[in-house]
């Protein structure tokens, strides 16, 4: 049984030679950070949104595209000729409101209505005097739809803020983890190194061997640690791989020899905070679509105002007969003032139920989305200064753990010096050890929690990064 347990120790130690050996290809954050906002689906769908966006202003535009139309309509009966009515038409919608037209139509047969002409040519207009003359239905459409670009711009930013900040987390988390192995790894040897010695000195009888006992123990313990610490690399190694796609979509996993280079720390002051809650104010998603939202609403409120408003339409044609066996500019049957076909259209409800009741509602909405950008402009402001807070004090916290870290050293190489005069015990500089590697370790996830930190302050702040 000692035999396999000292074979599997072997194994354990070469796997674990193995790791340290490999860890060559350093892995750091600005690399990650690049091939997440390049090849992350989450980021690539994010910036579809913008196209989205492109699309519904192409729709909201079909609302002006010149219409061309024919229509053809026959009649025979008893092998009678009634008649053949071919009637086309080119629309042309402005900008400006006012529709123009063109038109041809030709009519056959000997029951035509006295009115019809055999052929016609129109060019004319229709202008909306009363209700549309400002706004209308596709204006209104079409410009809400340019405010919408923005909206789908700011919930773009929005997605990725959101999937930088936890694959911050899973990269710092990662990162932690194996600078904890390395530092438990580092206490396994000297545990290790201290029962070989001890074993061979209590062998020889200067020493006793309650002493080999002990540290046999203290490495079972660090061994145990050890092999914790193994698995948990490995799985936020794993946790970290669900950020890592190829620019085709493969996902992509962290190789086994990548390893984290060491951080350097990224100070924060007043300065800069000034400057997060700036840019918080101007450019944080949340803000932006809120106000996309009040401009559209200042839009569609502009709009329901119009509608009020009676509908009173004219429109006016200047016809002229066919030019197949006559003179193109005989006056009698060219395009003037004296050929024309003039209309109006009135229309006004008289109480106003429906337009003045989707006024209120806008009016309604509009207070809402001001007491929600209120609202959100002091949470936004408030996580910002919280989120620094914690940055600060992790700084302090780190500040302080690095000097009690080194004075723990100075301990342990005391209380080495004396044990090896003999006036120490093992117990006494395994404890000062654990400890001394137990506090290194707080500095390393102190950094992991300073780091983290940042990514919730650029988070908070509505962007990827501090700059």
């Amino acid at each position: 049984m000692k035999k396999i347990k000292n074979i599997l120790n072997v194994i354990f130690l070469t796997l674990l030679a193995n790791i340290t050996l490999k860890a060559q290809t350093s892995f750091g954050y600005e690399d990650f950070k690049s091939l997440v906002l390049k090849n992350h689906p989450t980021v690539k769908q994010a910036n579809l949104y913008p196209n989205d966006a492109e699309a519904e202003i192409m729709q909201a535009k079909g609302a002006f595209d010149p219409k061309l139309s024919s229509n053809f309509d026959r009649k025979a009966f008893k092998g009678a000729d009634y008649y053949n009515r071919w009637e086309n038409a080119l629309k042309i919608p402005t900008w400006s409101g006012v529709d123009f037209k063109l038109g041809y139509e030709n009519r056959t047969g000997k029951n035509l209505l006295p009115e019809e002409s055999s052929q016609l040519f129109i060019a004319g207009l229709s202008l909306p005097i009363g209700q549309g003359l400002v706004i209308d239905a596709r204006r209104n459409t079409l410009k809400q739809a340019r405010l919408a670009k923005n909206y789908a711009e700011a919930e773009r930013q929005k997605l990725i803020n959101s999937t930088i900040y936890y694959a911050a987390k899973a990269y710092w988390e990662w990162w932690f983890s194996y600078q904890q192995l390395q530092l438990i790894k580092e206490g396994y040897d000297l545990a290790d190194k201290r029962f070989v010695a001890t074993r061979e000195r209590a062998r020889i009888g200067e020493q006793a061997t309650i002493d080999s006992v002990e540290a046999k123990i203290t490495l079972q313990d660090r061994q145990v640690a050890l092999e914790q610490a193994l698995i948990d690399l490995q799985n936020n190694r794993l946790a970290l791989s669900n950020y890592l796609w190829s620019a085709n979509e493969t996902p992509l996993e962290l190789p086994e020899d990548a390893t984290p280079p060491l951080a350097g720390i990224r100070k924060v002051d007043d300065t800069t905070l000034q400057s997060l809650i700036s840019q918080a104010k101007a450019q944080h998603p949340e803000i932006l679509k809120l106000n996309v939202k009040i401009d559209q609403l200042q839009i569609e409120e502009r709009f329901r105002k119009e509608m009020l408003k009676p509908i009173f339409n004219a429109n006016f044609n200047f016809i002229a007969d066919g030019f197949a066996s006559k003179a193109i500019y005989n006056y009698e049957n060219s395009f003037s003032t004296s050929n024309h076909k003039l209309g109006f259209e009135f229309v006004m409800p008289l109480f106003l139920r429906k337009e003045r009741g989707k006024l209120q509602q806008v009016r309604i909405k509009q207070q809402s989305t001001g007491f929600e950008l209120n609202l959100a402009r002091r949470e936004i402001m408030n996580e910002v200064y919280v989120a620094y807070n914690d940055v600060r004090n992790y700084e302090k916290q780190l500040k302080i753990q690095e000097d009690a870290t080194k004075n723990q050293e100075l301990l342990v190489k005391a209380e080495q010096r004396k044990f090896d005069i003999g006036e120490s015990t093992l117990f006494l500089i395994n404890s000062r050890e654990s400890k001394w590697i137990e506090m290194k370790t707080k500095v390393e996830s102190l950094k992991s929690k300073y780091e983290k930190a940042l990514a919730n302050l650029a988070y908070m702040s509505g962007l990827t990064e501090i700059l």
